[in-house]
């Protein structure tokens, strides 16, 4: 039976490409799509939805959005000529349908595999992709400049932006709506309104969106008076012109979308986006159209799948290896035959939670990642503590700082990635006005699957050179508690937490100790070298010790804890006591906590840098994988920390090998803009 026909999926097979319908096998391209008739469009529609849900279920990943989007995607390769016109998605998690139409069906089952496809639209992957994408909002933007590109060059191609109704609320969306209506090229923006980003809708433009949904449509109502006007003898024409005058008095009320209309667009909608015919002819007219126009188009996140569509929430995204029934947005599924490991997002929820219990003035915020965060139960417990911005990074930072002002202690909880988008909020807005702000830094590191976009390898550098800000990271599930703890009651200055994604680490044989301001703690003696590694770092330089004592070498371990201020007196201390000294981060070298601590030995004035090395993250895009092969990728994992130590203290010349995009690079052939747009 199918899946998408309201059933539960059954035994999945080995080869997931055996699920692929016979016409879904016929699409190698845009141009096999456009050979079939309307027609013939719902059932490929159901045979790319029944090949969706065997793959993602297998290889983890966005499902619900990209059930949502089907006839859309289908309806916008069959109207336009992609890639000689120009698609622009918006975050891009929702372009797997894209994908497939687009000559990548067949390598689907390798969707977020390390040197598989990539989760989001990626330009190193095919000429059909505009852009390598993973946050949200940036989609009009981008557009725009296209058209505007083009306008300047005389190139006539159409440029299209597939915009969800929780980006839309961007704070840099709103900035391309803004001087879209101003500059008016030909754009046309489409606005997927499924009612849901990952989780409920936040703001006020949701609200008005609603609205929308529910409003008559404004030219339907004129064309009805127009046709009843019309038959009544002698006066329907007078009547008729002063009827349209009085609807266009009223057509700041009548209109849907009258908020578009007044920044310069031309509004149309909202549309069955289920409706694959509606979209095709809807969209045959739009691009004979000239301006900035704004299509209005209402999906349902896992449409037609009843398990999907009626939790749409839960299978947002879902993990590799997972049955319907079992599926789940952030962690992976449990393995009954061993014990669990708590997780950082998870130990930091619920510890949270506990402050919030002993202490009523601790607020938390998420920029829409309340489950990716872990702070629904706070939000569960603590309603009127809560507060969820949406997707407004900016926001958010500004927003905790005047909830400290108010004498409160929020605690911000922001992807690393994502609170680079905030940047400029934490230097003006919490460390000029020197706000004990905490900043919970979730998905540090090499992120895994979801690729480049999302590594978090740059929050050391980019947060470190600002004063009055404190930045540690913990190495385990009791040392993150305990450093919550100190974060909620520092009142200094601002302070940030670091940590992963994924499970942490147990030390059953360490003792804990107290969190202490700037002090980091000496785990393992060594006489040969000093391994100092920052947050869960040290759970691989433990390993990485432990192999080389196996071979007759002694290296001790650092647990520094803090990146700043960092504890000069243990590390100085460590470099003159042994030949070596090998700083260990899951971040770039420019700016991390390596580079400080050379930056401290040059100062120090006893020529101690030149005992330092730094294992980092290279000075390169990491590409999408299992976190355990991007480890071993970038040469962080016990085996080749080990092994590259032991090389240094024999001498060798240990060199940073390349990585990059290789696999794409060479899968897309061409990388010019052209080529690329």
């Amino acid at each position: 039976m199918s899946q998408s026909s309201g059933s539960s999926p059954g035994p999945a097979s080995s080869d997931p490409r055996s699920a692929i319908g016979p016409l879904l096998a016929t699409i190698d391209g845009p141009a096999d799509l456009k050979r079939l008739p309307v027609e013939q469009l719902p059932e490929l529609g159901r045979e790319i939805r029944d090949y969706l849900i065997e793959v993602v279920l297998k290889t983890g990943g966005h499902l619900s959005s990209n059930l949502g989007v089907v006839e859309l995607t289908m309806a916008l390769h069959w109207v336009f000529d992609f890639p000689d016109d120009c698609l622009v998605w918006d975050v891009g998690h929702q372009c797997y349908v894209h994908k497939i139409l687009t000559g990548r069906r067949d390598r689907l089952p390798t969707l977020r595999q390390f040197r598989g496809l990539s989760g989001f639209s990626n330009k190193y992957e095919s000429k059909y992709d505009t852009f390598l994408t993973g946050h949200a909002g940036t989609a009009i933007s981008s557009a725009l400049g296209i058209a505007a590109g083009d306008a300047l060059v005389g190139r006539d191609r159409n440029v299209v932006a597939v915009v969800g109704d929780a980006s839309i609320a961007c704070g840099v969306a709103f900035e391309g709506l803004n001087h879209g209506g101003e500059i008016e090229k030909d754009l046309l923006i489409i606005l997927n309104d499924n009612e849901m980003s990952i989780s409920r809708p936040i703001g006020s433009l949701s609200k008005y969106l609603t609205k929308l949904r529910v409003a008559p449509l404004y030219a339907e109502l004129k064309k009805d008076v127009h046709k009843i006007l019309k038959a009544i003898p002698v006066v329907g024409e007078r009547m008729d012109r002063s009827i349209e005058e009085l609807l266009d008095t009223l057509k700041t009320t009548l209109v849907p979308g009258h908020f578009f209309e007044a920044l310069g667009f031309k509004y149309f909608g909202p549309i069955d986006g289920h409706d694959v015919g509606l979209l095709t002819e809807t969209l045959e007219v739009l691009k004979a159209k000239p301006g900035v126009r704004l299509l209005h188009v209402l999906t349902k996140k896992g449409h037609g799948c009843d398990f999907t569509s009626q939790n749409p929430t839960r299978f947002h995204g879902v993990s590799p290896g997972t049955s319907a029934p079992t599926a789940c947005l952030t962690e992976p599924v449990a393995d009954s035959s061993r014990p669990q490991r708590p997780s950082f997002t998870g130990v930091f929820g619920s510890e949270l939670a506990a402050l919030a219990e002993e202490n009523d003035r601790i607020v938390a915020l998420t920029a829409a990642m309340p489950d990716g965060t872990g702070l629904t139960e706070f939000g569960q417990r603590f309603p009127d503590r809560y507060f969820d911005t949406g997707i407004t990074e900016q926001h958010a930072v500004a927003f905790a700082t005047g909830l400290c002002e108010a004498g409160l202690r929020p605690v911000a909880a922001i992807y690393s990635t994502f609170l680079q988008r905030g940047y400029d909020e934490v230097w003006q807005e919490i460390v000029v006005q020197n706000n004990p702000v905490v900043l919970a830094i979730d998905r540090a590191g090499l992120v895994g699957n979801d690729g480049a976009t999302h590594h978090g390898v740059f929050d050391i550098a980019y947060l470190r050179t600002f004063p009055n800000i404190v930045l540690m990271s913990p190495k385990d599930a009791a040392e993150l508690r305990a450093m919550l703890r100190f974060a909620v009651d520092f009142r200094e200055g601002p302070i940030a937490i670091r940590y992963p994604r994924g499970a942490c680490p147990e030390f059953p044989d360490l003792p804990e100790r107290p969190i202490t301001l700037g002090r980091g703690e000496l785990l393992r003696e060594g006489s040969d070298a000093v391994i100092v590694a920052y947050g869960h770092m040290v759970a691989p330089s433990l390993e990485a010790c432990e192999r080389l004592a196996a071979e007759g070498l002694s290296v001790g371990l650092v647990n520094a804890r803090f990146a700043k201020p960092l504890d000069e007196e243990l590390i100085l201390e460590v470099l003159a006591r042994v030949p070596r000294v090998f700083t260990v981060e899951d971040h770039v070298q420019a700016g991390g906590f390596g580079a400080a601590c050379l930056e401290l030995a040059a100062r120090d004035g006893r020529g101690l840098a030149g005992k330092i090395g730094n294992f980092v993250v290279p000075d390169q895009l990491v590409e999408h994988g299992d976190p355990d092969d991007l480890m071993r990728l970038v040469g962080l994992d016990p085996e080749s920390l080990a092994d590259r130590i032991a090389r240094s203290l024999r001498g060798e010349v240990v060199e940073e090998e390349g990585i990059g995009f290789a696999s794409w690079e060479s899968s897309v052939g061409e990388t010019s803009l052209e080529a690329e747009c």
